[in-house]
């Protein structure tokens, strides 16, 4: 197993970056074959989530609200505990809602396109915080 896994030192080593794409969470189903490879598909009972570009997503027709993608730096492990919560906490502080894509190397996380600033300055914090 890699990444970290001491919830003190991934806080103050995740360095949120801020993604300048614009992002679109869609349903479409089962058997939907897009034309752009999407950052994501995910299989779900009703259907498949999808995340692509907002332009690639009106491209195909299934355009959606905006969201940008903060990544936490930190090679954070699979099985590190309390991250989520930690940074779901800090977004909730700040009334910004916040979905979540664990990749095998980084945290992601989707936030509305008007909020992704105060996003992302509120996690830099956190992690300030958590330096000392």
């Amino acid at each position: 197993m890699s990444g970290e896994r001491n919830l003190a030192l991934l806080l103050a080593d995740m360095n949120p970056v801020l993604d300048p794409i614009v992002y679109s969470i869609v349903t479409v189903p089962h058997e939907y074959q897009t034309t752009v490879p999407p950052l994501m598909r995910f299989r779900e009972v009703e259907g498949d989530t999808l995340i692509l570009s907002q332009r690639e997503a009106e491209q195909e027709g299934v355009s959606g609200a905006g969201f940008q993608r903060i990544t936490l730096s930190v090679h954070s492990a699979l099985e590190a505990v309390w991250l989520t919560a930690a940074f779901s906490a800090c977004l909730t502080d700040h009334g910004i809602s916040a979905n979540v894509v664990a990749g095998y190397y980084h945290d992601h996380i989707f936030v509305p396109q008007a909020d992704a600033d105060r996003a992302l300055q509120a996690l830099q914090a956190l992690s300030r915080k958590s330096e000392g």
